[in-house]
Order: C-alpha cells, then sequence, then structure tokens
C-alpha cells in the first residue's frame, strides 16, 4: 500500500499537475491527450477554471502529486447546475493502489455536502475502459449514449466514447 493524501488544488499546483499529466499522457491511452500536447497553458486554463467554478482534487504522495481529478462549470447560464470536462489522471507508479478511487469520491462527497448547485456531473469514457465506466455506474452515473468512432486509437482504429452522467437525488 502506497501513502497519499488528498486535498483541494489550487493555482500553485499548476506545474506538479502540469508534470503528472505529461507523465500519465505518455502512455498509450493513459488520457485523449499525448504528451506532446500537454502544456503549461492547457493546465493553467482547467486549473483556473476549477478552482474559480468547479472542484479540483489531487492526491500527493511525499510532496509529489501522484493524481489529480477536476470538473468545472461549461459556461453559459442554462448549464449552471453542471459541472463537465471531468478528467482524471493517476502517476502509473500508483495506479491500483485505490487514488483513482479516492479522489474522484472526494470530488463526490464536496459535490453532494457542498454544492447544492450541482444536479448533474457529465464524464466521457472510451468503451474500451470498462473498469471505469463500471466503477461511475457504482458510485450513481448512467450511461447516456454512445458517440460512435469518436476516438481514433493510436495502431490507427477507431473506439466509441461513453457519455456518462450522474443526477442529483
Amino acid at each position: 500500500m502506497k501513502d497519499f493524501t488528498v486535498t483541494n488544488a489550487t493555482i500553485e499546483d499548476c506545474e506538479g499537475i502540469f508534470n503528472l499529466y505529461r507523465e500519465v499522457a505518455a502512455i498509450e491511452g493513459g488520457l485523449a491527450r499525448t504528451a506532446d500536447e500537454i502544456s503549461e497553458g492547457y493546465i493553467k486554463n482547467f486549473v483556473s477554471k476549477s478552482v474559480e467554478s468547479g472542484i479540483i482534487i489531487v492526491a500527493r504522495s511525499d510532496g509529489k502529486i501522484i493524481g489529480e481529478i477536476h470538473s468545472y462549470a461549461i459556461g453559459a447560464k442554462v448549464f449552471a447546475h453542471v459541472l463537465g470536462e471531468l478528467t482524471i489522471a493517476v502517476h502509473p507508479d500508483f495506479q491500483g493502489f485505490g487514488v483513482g478511487k479516492a479522489i474522484f469520491l472526494e470530488l463526490m462527497r464536496q459535490i453532494t455536502e457542498n454544492r447544492p448547485d450541482i444536479l448533474r456531473v457529465e464524464l466521457i469514457a472510451r468503451e474500451s475502459n470498462q473498469k471505469a465506466i463500471k466503477f461511475y455506474e457504482k458510485i450513481g452515473f448512467e450511461i447516456e449514449g454512445r458517440m460512435t468512432n469518436r476516438i481514433k486509437s493510436v495502431g490507427g482504429g477507431f473506439e466509441s466514447d461513453i457519455p456518462m452522467a450522474w443526477h442529483r437525488k
């Protein structure tokens, strides 16, 4: 078992999140973006939006960010009750140790307990990531459809994205 702590992130965590995303994106299928698509601007953009209008949580081990999850408001007033653009990343050396589950459950706890304005949380999962889809369903997310051939695989094929959502009861 690896030790880690879970806390809310701040804008000062951008460098650590950048390093995490570069390492996760270097693994095939680790993120939708490749490592060369992870820029400081990309990281600062979603960290800023998450701090301002959503929630962003990190897991740390020995001071290093080893996991991150965020979701933020998607913009227009008609969507003020929705958090979207949910992304989760866990360092390859810490996958399988409960880091992803811990930060995801903390995100949902904060939404449930501290954000009564949020009635819906959206995410998109690759169809090949059945383990994640089953986890999301277990904590209350529902499959809302299928976006056929949306993801171009590294090997040249395609796979579908599965949009999912959680609704406040």
